[in-house]
């Protein structure tokens, strides 16, 4: 299986997009990592998405949640509890961190807890400032322009 990509035809028609190769790299990485706990990625509108992890035995103070610069970090450890003996532990209780790279103006909207599931909604707010305008051309026939012409 190849690992590795060659990114020379996008860097010869992009700018600043660097970082995507180290994106690519770090994906490619944790894609060989422990895959626990269980999750789904759903898209439920255009801009809008949801996580969701499968966090069987574990309760609302033994999760937390990080939104950090595009990036969201999940871990759960549980609290050392009394000495149990187990003839079967099917159950996984082990400590995890799942971090989840988010794309610029990806904010965390909320995150709830419900039957054994973490639910985390995320939506896309572009601001105003970085959407698309329409610019208004100018008439070369309009007064702004025959004054800078006579100037």
């Amino acid at each position: 299986m190849r690992t590795t990509f060659d990114f020379a035809p996008l860097w010869r028609s992009t700018i600043g997009f660097d970082h995507l190769a180290d994106l690519v790299d770090s994906t490619l990485r944790q894609a060989t990592e422990d895959n626990y706990p269980p999750y789904n990625i759903e898209r439920s509108g255009e801009d809008n998405y949801r996580i969701t992890l499968a966090v069987a035995g574990f309760g609302v103070n033994d999760i937390m949640v990080t939104a950090e610069q595009n990036a969201l970090a999940i871990e759960g450890r549980k609290p050392e509890g009394g000495a149990r003996e187990y003839l079967y532990q099917g159950i996984a209780a082990r400590p995890f961190r799942r971090v989840f790279n988010l794309a610029d103006y990806v904010q965390v909207k909320q995150a709830a807890f419900q039957d054994g599931l973490l639910v985390i909604d995320l939506v896309r707010e572009i601001p105003e400032a970085m959407k698309p305008r329409r610019i208004q051309i100018a008439n070369a026939s309009s007064p702004q322009i025959e004054q800078k012409k006579a100037a």
